[in-house]
Parts: structure tokens; sequence; C-alpha cells
């Protein structure tokens, strides 16, 4: 898991999305925006450790000195006021967006098999 550095958070918010050294890194990329302390946040984090099918970044948005600046963005710009909120991209294209999810669900939104990672 990579972390989403300041200016990579605030290139996002005056773009409005994130930039291709994010979403075109890989085929498959999940970018997870939280909050540290987040009990649903803390339980991902068990099953995504290790987890090599997509690159997946993050971005514990509490821990920066411009949380509410992006905090306000995401849940104003992405219309999204839970956490983690997830964004699943494809090529460089956004095609999914979820909170919280089992493992066995974010293996199916970025189109895993359980066969094919482990």
């Amino acid at each position: 898991m990579k972390a989403i550095s300041k200016d990579q958070a605030l290139a996002c918010v005056a773009h409005k999305e994130f930039g291709d050294d994010i979403i075109r890194s890989a085929e498959s990329v999940v970018v997870i925006l939280t909050q540290s302390w987040c009990p649903e946040w803390l339980a991902m984090q068990s099953f995504l450790s290790g987890f090599s099918a997509s690159e997946v970044y993050c971005l514990e948005y509490d821990r920066t000195d411009y949380m509410d600046i992006f905090r306000a963005f995401k849940e104003n710009v992405f219309g999204n006021d839970q956490i983690p909120y997830i964004r699943y991209y494809r090529r460089g294209i956004l095609t999914r967006v979820s909170n919280a999810v089992s493992e066995t669900v974010f293996k199916e939104n970025i189109g895993v098999s359980s066969s094919q990672e482990g």
C-alpha cells in the first residue's frame, strides 16, 4: 500500500481528481480515503496488507495538516461523507466507488476472483 503525498492530495483538490501518477500507475488502482481511527478501516487493513492484484493508495487525512480542506473536498466534490471512502480505477478510469467492504466484496469490486489472489 502506498501513501498519497500532500502534493498529490492537494493536486486532487485543485483538479477534482487524482493525477495520472496515481490512477494510471497500474492497470487496476484503488484509492482509499479515510481517517486513521476508523474501525472499518482498521478491519480492512488486515486483508489489504500484501494485496497485489491492484495498486492500492491510501490517505489517512486526519493525520495531515490539511485535513479540513481535504475532508470538505471529499464530502462536497466526491459527495461522500463516510469513511473509508474507496475509489476503484481501471486503466485510469473511475469504475466504482464504495465505502467499507469485506475482502470478498473488495475483490469483486476490482474484478479479482478468490483463485487469482489469496
